[in-house]
């Protein structure tokens, strides 16, 4: 034994979005319990086969895959736009460095196979934080934190256009704990991010989740905090 920790395994996502009346949706998908993330709501994704290349083009095929096999939906990859990269803490028990793609979500009738995944739902991002905060789904962080970065988009168009204006987003997750024993989710640009005080002052970018609700936090030491909702 040599106490190193594997790498992780290459996946991708990808958000489906569509318009609905003046809000935009995205496509979510139960997984089977008996599977990695079990239970929980994703996006249509899984781990990038050997066939599919290698970085960001493998994942745009496996993405693509993926929407086909998990949902039915036949999306054009080419139309895939990245917009952040996903690497778990260490301590996590499967660990996948996903890549996280959007893409305007094609017609066709959303068909999930009973497997791997159980049920699917078209949400759009508040409606999903509120069913989060009732129990009624489960969610990890990089989905919580998708939703937050699709909630500030009011349409397709907007949503499209800020994933190609953007640098990619690299998240690589630490997890700490707060003074209630809660988890926090902290990445790089926060005070604790290398083991230090989550109380100290300094820049924010965390994810407290509490059961009191889930509440992201994100500014620099420089920069006055905005509006940090609890969802």
């Amino acid at each position: 034994m040599t106490g190193e920790i594997p790498l992780p395994i290459p996946a991708a996502t990808v958000v489906l979005v569509r318009d609905r009346g003046d809000h935009l949706e995205t496509l979510m998908l139960r997984r089977s319990a008996n599977i990695a993330f079990g239970g929980m709501w994703v996006f249509p994704g899984g781990r990038v086969e050997p066939d599919d290349g290698e970085g960001e083009s493998g994942a745009r095929r496996a993405a693509a895959r993926e929407a086909a096999e998990e949902a039915g939906l036949v999306v054009d990859s080419e139309l895939l736009v990245p917009f952040a990269h996903w690497t778990p803490p260490p301590v996590a028990p499967k660990r996948f460095a996903t890549w996280f793609f959007v893409a305007p979500a094609p017609t066709g009738v959303v068909s999930v196979d009973g497997g791997e995944i159980h049920d699917h739902l078209w949400v759009t991002p508040n409606e999903a934080f509120e069913r989060h905060a009732a129990g009624e789904i489960e969610l990890a962080p990089p989905t919580w934190v998708t939703l937050h970065w699709l909630a500030d988009c009011p349409n397709v168009e907007a949503a499209m256009q800020r994933a190609r204006s953007e640098t990619v987003e690299y998240f690589s997750t630490h997890i700490a704990k707060g003074e209630g024993g809660e988890l926090v989710a902290v990445w790089q640009g926060d005070v604790a991010y290398e083991g230090g005080d989550l109380a100290a002052a300094g820049g924010r970018h965390r994810l407290a989740m509490t059961e009191r609700g889930w509440r992201y936090e994100r500014f620099t030491a420089e920069a006055p905090p905005g509006r940090n909702p609890t969802y």
